[in-house]
Parts: C-alpha cells; structure tokens; sequence
C-alpha cells in the first residue's frame, strides 16, 4: 500500500500560490528562485507602467513587473503583505531572473494532475495561453496557475533590451570600473 501512495506522491507538482486582488495564483515552485519583502525600486524612465522599475538583489540588477497591472487587474498597493518573486525564465538562450510584484505569497502546495483542469474555452478573441490550468482548492475555489514564462518572456526581453540602453546599468558581471580602464 505504501508503493501506491509514492507512485500518487511522485505525480504531484508543488506550487507557489499567491494572491491578486483576492484571487488566488499559482506557479511552479521550481520556477521561483526566492520571495522577498518590498524593497527599494529604481524607476527607469519611458518603461512600461506594468513595469515598477529595478532592484538591486546581491549586485545583479534584477527587473520588477506589477503582475496585478499585467494582467489587467490594477496596479499592487502596497501593504506590508506585498511582497517580490524572483522567478527565473529563459530569454534567448540565457536564464533571466526577473521580480514579479504581487498582494500576498500564501504557500507551497502539492497538486497532482487530477487536481488540475484545462482552461476553459472563453472565446476566440480572449488569448488564455498564459494561463497553464485550473488548479483544485478546498471550498470549490479554483486556483489559476500561470504560465511565469509566457507571462513574463516577452516583458523580461524588452525590459532587458530597455534597461542594457539606458548605458548606465549593467545586466552582465562586467564592471564599469573594468570598462572603462579597457577603453582607457
């Protein structure tokens, strides 16, 4: 009996789960790499207004996209539950950590595939391939689990490309100091 438990065990996926505006969220536990409190931000100038700026995380400029205003849902206000997943994504060909800013991180959950259904269908013109399925929550809730990297792949790229020109900010492990002593 106890193999029929693991084999059960060994589907199950855990999940992130988190809250916008009193929805609950969740992603893959395997692509956040930490949560964070809300911390300084640096506001690039002509950015997206989805996007709420840079942090410094340990000397690698790391990217903050508003999820709530991303997804349609109105911007993050801030309280002292909102919070900063650093979730790591590929951008052509590199792994990107990128900061999503959301209302509350709740907790890991283990859901195996029985507990997730499809996404409806909810029309031709309403584009849902972000959303990766319907997870199962006591109370007959729903959860809506994300697809981070659909969610976040082609924002991560432009912020990239946006904050590379804005010159002063490095995205790399180059340092000013040794740039400027190879042009020297």
């Amino acid at each position: 009996m106890s193999g029929k438990n693991e084999m059960v065990q060994s589907k199950a996926t855990q999940y992130l789960t988190f809250m916008l505006r009193e929805e609950g969220f969740a992603v893959e536990i395997s692509k956040v790499r930490e949560v964070l409190d809300v911390t300084t931000m640096t506001r690039i100038p002509r950015m997206p207004d989805y996007l709420s700026g840079v942090i410094n995380l340990r000397g690698t400029v790391v990217p903050v996209m508003d999820l709530g205003q991303k997804l349609g849902m109105g911007s993050i206000e801030h309280t002292k539950n909102t919070c900063i997943m650093i979730v790591e994504l590929e951008v052509d060909g590199n792994l990107v950590e990128m900061g999503v800013l959301t209302d509350s991180v709740q907790m890991v959950l283990d859901l195996n595939p029985e507990d997730i259904e499809s996404v409806p269908k909810m029309g031709t013109n309403l584009n849902t391939e972000f959303i990766k399925g319907m997870g199962r929550q006591a109370e007959e809730k729903f959860l809506i689990i994300l697809d981070i990297d659909k969610v976040l792949a082609s924002e991560g790229e432009a912020a990239l490309r946006e904050i590379d020109n804005a010159g002063s900010i490095q995205l790399d492990d180059s340092r000013p100091e040794a740039s400027a002593n190879a042009e020297a």
